[in-house]
């Protein structure tokens, strides 16, 4: 009897494991299949941005042209226009600056405020928040515009990042990260120390709030990098564009009957545009991972 109970105990754990393994199967094909879908544009923009303007019309687009001219195609690019590009490009940095760095400290000290301490009207906030996340952005560009209007403001850096220091997913995400990673004990034990509230914050709860500024600031920074449709209505002076409208301007040029042809720097120019983000995440990332690693020992 005993003999039989084992082998039954061997059959059943042989077919969770068949179907562990299938379960396994699937998911890395279904993975496979969604990691080709989003790299499948990236290596489309990687291998056009080595082709000349013929290449782009003669060859195949997943696959390289007889010619190799991705040097020349950035050299090009990046002193097209008088180096709009790179214009552009710094137009592009300072929005990302001063709209995501801002965005990230007003989403932090507001989460954090919101998490740890009580006052009337804490509920009306939260539902306002909420509210505010469902929102898209583009749904409020219009009204942003002709308030922005109103008071002159538009056709100016600031009319781009005043916008871009709201950022109601960062807060609620941080509101909701403040709740569990900064203990109300260490907080209590620093002001029996004698410590001030910005004090108490500055060396007791930013530490532990690391994980979650960097994943606001992620989040943060790609999304104003990658921000049109705003500048795209607030912005006429093209020396203020962001590379996303200045790429998109260049586009419209080639686009024109019997304007000079510059897709490949097109191409080319959005190939540059996405390194400087990738490069971001990357590195952000190590000190997202390490500042979880962190947190998940007890001390």
């Amino acid at each position: 009897m005993a003999i039989i109970s084992a082998r039954a105990r061997r059959r059943r754990a042989a077919g969770r494991h068949a179907a562990g393994e299938k379960r396994s199967w699937t998911l890395t094909l279904l993975t496979g299949v969604i990691l080709v879908y989003s790299l499948l544009p990236l290596a489309w923009l990687v291998i056009n941005a080595t082709k000349t303007q013929q290449g782009l019309r003669n060859s195949f687009g997943l696959w390289f042209a007889s010619d190799f001219a991705l040097w020349d195609n950035i050299t090009r690019a990046l002193t097209y226009d008088d180096g709009a590009f790179f214009r552009w490009f710094l137009n592009t940095l300072l929005y990302v600056v001063a709209g995501a760095g801002g965005a990230t400290l007003i989403a932090t000290l507001g989460g954090y405020g919101l998490a740890k301490f009580n006052f009337p009207g804490k509920n009306g906030i939260f539902a306002v928040i909420i509210g505010a996340v469902a929102v898209p952005g583009t749904a409020l560009a219009v009204p942003t515009f002709l308030l922005f209007s109103t008071i002159e403001l538009t056709n100016n850096p600031l009319s781009v990042i005043i916008p871009a220091l709201v950022a109601p997913f960062g807060l609620y995400l941080m509101w909701v990260y403040s709740t569990d990673a900064v203990p109300v004990e260490l907080l209590d034990a620093a002001r029996i120390d004698g410590a001030g509230e910005f004090r108490t914050f500055r060396s007791v709860a930013l530490p532990l709030l690391g994980p979650g500024i960097v994943t606001v600031l992620l989040f943060t920074t790609v999304a104003n990098w990658n921000n049109y449709f705003l500048p795209l209505i607030m912005i006429r002076d093209p020396s203020w564009f962001p590379l996303t409208v200045g790429l998109n301007a260049w586009n419209a040029q080639a686009s024109i009957a019997g304007g000079e042809a510059i897709f490949d720097l097109v191409i080319t120019g959005s190939l540059l545009m996405i390194i400087p983000i990738i490069v971001i995440f990357l590195f952000l990332q190590r000190f997202w991972q390490s500042g979880l690693a962190a947190g998940s020992v007890k001390q």
